[in-house]
């Protein structure tokens, strides 16, 4: 008889522990599920987000311009150059300078890209999906973006696929309105400003004609002066989220003056070729080039610079490229 029990117990054991083994699989199967879903499972919100119509149109009518010489034509006539850590990019409607500036030595030495702009039109400077998709866990290269979209000059943007909220304008159309940061707005008169999301809506900024959004931050130069202040600054509360003030590959863009825009690039995290920038350097640099205004966009292994047909940073000191959510681009 207790031999029977004993046995009838032994039993009762082993599918309790059998029970508790498939409860804990499922629970991580359920964890693992739900993280994929939220990081990497790619779910589309709006296929075909923007039209690429107009951009191939140009491009293709200014390459035919360019190549056959044709007399009277209304399109830009291009010249592009470069020589040793310089690139230069001239047409009708624009002009683009970029340099490569190397300071400090050892495991100070810092490399960065400055990419100076000049348009005749706001409308040159546009925006891009990857995959020309909106939604989250959608990424492609910042180069693959850049040859999609005919862009010229390309920088990462602010990787909007990593969170749900913020205000999303982007080429004039809206994909979200839900306030959370301080945020940058582009405006069809040229100029660029930051703004607090949480006093406005979409529908007003673009009736006060703003063109393009970003939500990410902090913001760099406020009123021609570098903020020098960011604490304990992160962007949101997603999972993975760190402290971004400390020395980091970074991207940014300020401005000058309406339709004088200047794009930046830090590389960064690779000892002896560049460590990154902290914060309050990066807002100091834009303040010396001469920026009224200055954002930052996402970096780490986003920040990525390409111009004319090739990625000319080197992402990470590895020369390999992260996918992103998005681009900002000159067409």
């Amino acid at each position: 008889m207790i031999s029977e029990m004993s046995k009838h117990s032994r039993r009762l054991t082993k599918k309790r522990i059998l029970i508790i083994i498939f409860i804990f699989l499922l629970a991580v199967c359920t964890v693992l599920y739900k993280l994929a879903d939220r990081y990497l499972i790619e779910h589309v919100e709006i296929s075909n987000a923007l039209d690429t119509s107009a951009a191939s149109d140009a491009a293709g009518q200014a390459s035919q311009s360019v190549n056959t010489g044709s007399s009277g034509a209304a399109y830009d006539s291009e010249s592009v150059s470069s020589s040793g850590n310089e690139w230069n990019y001239t047409s009708d409607s624009k002009t683009i300078n970029i340099k490569k500036i190397t300071e400090g030595s050892g495991s100070d030495t810092v490399t960065y890209y400055v990419a100076d702009i000049v348009l005749k039109d706001s409308s040159e400077l546009k925006s891009a999906f990857a995959k020309n998709q909106f939604g989250s866990n959608i990424i492609e290269y910042t180069s693959e973006i850049s040859e999609e979209n005919n862009a010229i000059l390309a920088i990462n943007g602010d990787y909007y696929g990593f969170r749900d909220d913020g205000i999303v304008i982007r080429n004039g159309e809206i994909f979200r309105d839900i306030p959370a940061r301080t945020g940058l707005a582009f405006y069809e008169n040229g100029t660029m400003t930051t703004y607090d999301e949480t006093g406005t809506t979409a529908e007003e900024l673009i009736s006060q004609g703003v063109t393009q959004t970003l939500s990410f931050g902090p913001v760099l130069v406020k009123a021609s002066s570098a903020v020098t202040d960011f604490g304990t600054t992160e962007i949101d509360t997603n999972f993975g989220n760190r402290s971004i003030q400390n020395s980091n590959p970074r991207t940014g863009v300020g401005v000058i003056s309406a339709n004088h825009y200047v794009f930046v690039v830090v590389d960064g995290r690779s000892k002896g070729y560049s460590k990154g920038m902290t914060l309050t350097e990066f807002a100091q640099l834009f303040e010396s080039l001469g920026c009224t205004d200055a954002y930052n966009l996402d970096g780490g292994g986003s920040s990525t610079m390409y111009f004319n047909g090739e990625v000319i940073n080197n992402p990470l000191g590895k020369n390999k490229e992260r996918g992103v959510s998005d681009i900002l681009y000159i067409g």
